[in-house]
């Protein structure tokens, strides 16, 4: 199994609009980052994890095959947003969206023309699917275990997936929730900037000891804005068993 890192940056991405900064004007393509979104595949089944207004560009640089599901961690524009760029996808088959039902509800007021009774010609053909925490949802010859973090006040989705964890837009987990965590190796998690308190998103001290409560001996550090600093700067002040992501990267889980 091996999941493709296809976007690693916050919602804005970097570079940023109108800044000058020496990370927004790197030539190095590891500083330039877009929203978050992944690519989960195994030798019979793909899975994309979330769909921000990127996605064309990102789904451009992957094989043009079909994915099996469209995994979905919360309704922010970031992550949903790039959904109807989908619609050469649908050239296999519908496409089977998996997320909670805030999420599956939201979509249905976003996108509402997806889900009328007469569809107009080539529009997405979603079809939705409610999953609920601590409820494994299996796809093709994945098992994925849902567990609840929390964005801020609003409760979102991350992934259990073997030994992966895939959790993005975490500010907060209860206690209860790390069962679910429990044998987690690689651990892909976002960590905002390295100062300054936000009300929605751990800074990346705050995303290490989070990894170090689970356990995982690898964790990428995705999510991140362009205060990250330039790539290779950054990764060498972060401890040992810790990276930051971006764009393109494999990572190969055992």
């Amino acid at each position: 199994m091996r999941l493709t890192i296809l976007g690693s940056g916050t919602s804005g991405g970097v570079p940023v609009l109108g800044c000058n900064c020496k990370v927004c004007m790197s030539k190095n393509p590891k500083d330039r980052r877009l929203r978050c979104a992944a690519l989960l595949e195994t030798d019979d089944t793909r899975i994309l994890i979330d769909c921000g207004p990127d996605i064309r560009e990102q789904l451009l640089t992957q094989r043009f095959i079909p994915i099996d599901a469209l995994l979905l961690t919360h309704i922010h524009y970031d992550h949903v947003g790039g959904i109807d760029d989908l619609r050469p996808m649908c050239a296999f088959g519908d496409i089977d969206v998996y997320a909670d039902k805030n999420t599956t509800q939201g979509l249905k007021t976003t996108m509402p023309y997806c889900f009328t009774e007469t569809l107009y010609p080539g529009v997405p053909r979603l079809v939705l699917h409610d999953i609920e925490p601590h409820r494994p949802v299996r796809i093709g010859d994945v098992e994925i275990m849902p567990v609840t973090v929390m964005h801020d006040k609003l409760p979102i989705m991350g992934y259990r997936i073997g030994k992966l964890a895939y959790i993005t837009d975490m500010k907060t987990i209860s206690d209860d929730e790390l069962q679910y965590l429990e044998g987690v190796d690689t651990l892909v998690v976002n960590a905002l900037r390295w100062k300054r308190e936000h009300h929605s998103h751990p800074l990346v001290e705050d995303a290490v000891k989070f990894s170090k409560r689970v356990g995982a001996k690898r964790t990428y550090l995705t999510h991140l804005t362009h205060r990250i600093g330039l790539h290779e700067n950054a990764c060498r002040q972060l401890p040992e068993g810790f990276t930051f992501a971006y764009d393109g990267l494999i990572i190969e889980i055992p």
